[in-house]
C-alpha cells in the first residue's frame, strides 16, 4: 500500500508573506502621493510670497549711467581747471615774491648810500677834485642799485606831494601847512618800496594839516594819518 507524503500547512491556511507584500506597497504609494501633494501645494505658496521684480528697461539704465558718468566727468574737468589756475597763481607769486627777504636786506644798503650822499654839504658837491668824483661815483652806484631792484620787481616809492595813503605810507609826524591840501605828504623821511602788489617797506613821511579839505579827507588831518601812524597792515 502506497503512503502519500504529508504536508504541513500553517494554521489558518493562509500565506503571510504573499499577503503582506501588497499591503506594504500600497502604504508606500500612499505616502509618496501625500508627499507629492504637499510639495505641489507648497510651491504655489512660495511663488506667491516671492515678490516679482519689475522688468528693467536696458535703454533707461544706459541713459542713467551715461548721465552719471557725464556729471562725474564735468566735475573732474572743473576741479582740474581750478587746480591749474591755482598752480599758475602760486608759481607766479613764487617768481614775484621769492626775493622779498633778500630785497628787504638790500634796502639797507640803498639807505646807507642815500644817507652818505645826503650828509655832504652842497659846497662839497660843487667843488672840483677827488671829492666830486667820489660823490658822482656813489650817486651812480645808487642809481644802478635802484635799477637792479626794479628789474626784479622792486620799485621805489616817491610820495612827495602825493595824497597820504595808509596802505603805502607810515605817518611819522604832522606839519601845519595851509598852502597844501590836508593830508598831503610834505616830507619823506625814508623812501618806501613795493614788490609786485605787496608793500616791501612803507615810506616814512610827514603829513600836512590845516589846509583845505580833500575830496576823501575829513578836514583836520587826523583821520587816515592817525590810523596809519603805526604803519600799513601786513
Amino acid at each position: 500500500m502506497t503512503h502519500k507524503p504529508t504536508t504541513h500547512e500553517p494554521a489558518g491556511g493562509s500565506h503571510p508573506a504573499k499577503d503582506t507584500a501588497p499591503d506594504t506597497r500600497k502604504v508606500q504609494d500612499s505616502m509618496q502621493e501625500n508627499a507629492q501633494s504637499r510639495t505641489a501645494e507648497a510651491q504655489p505658496e512660495a511663488a506667491a510670497e516671492t515678490p516679482v521684480e519689475p522688468a528693467v528697461d536696458p535703454i533707461a539704465a544706459l541713459e542713467s549711467e551715461k548721465a552719471e558718468l557725464k556729471d562725474r566727468l564735468l566735475r573732474t574737468l572743473a576741479e582740474m581747471e581750478n587746480l591749474r589756475r591755482r598752480t599758475e597763481r602760486e608759481v607766479a607769486d613764487a617768481r614775484t615774491y621769492a626775493v622779498s627777504a633778500f630785497a628787504r636786506d638790500i634796502l639797507t644798503v640803498a639807505d646807507n648810500m642815500h644817507r652818505a650822499l645826503s650828509s655832504l654839504p652842497e659846497e662839497a658837491r660843487a667843488a672840483d677834485g677827488v671829492l666830486k668824483a667820489l660823490v658822482e661815483g656813489v650817486e651812480l652806484t645808487e642809481r644802478d642799485l635802484i635799477k637792479t631792484l626794479e628789474r626784479h620787481g622792486v620799485k621805489k616809492l616817491d610820495p612827495q606831494g602825493q595824497r597820504f595813503d595808509p596802505h603805502l605810507h607810515q605817518a611819522m609826524f604832522e606839519v601845519p601847512d595851509a598852502s597844501v591840501p590836508n593830508g598831503t605828504v610834505v616830507q619823506v623821511v625814508q623812501s618806501g618800496f613795493v614788490i609786485g602788489e605787496r608793500v616791501l617797506r612803507p615810506a616814512l613821511v610827514g603829513v600836512s594839516k590845516g589846509g583845505p579839505r580833500t575830496p576823501n579827507g575829513n578836514g583836520n588831518g587826523n583821520g587816515d594819518t592817525a590810523a596809519a601812524s603805526q604803519g600799513p597792515a601786513a
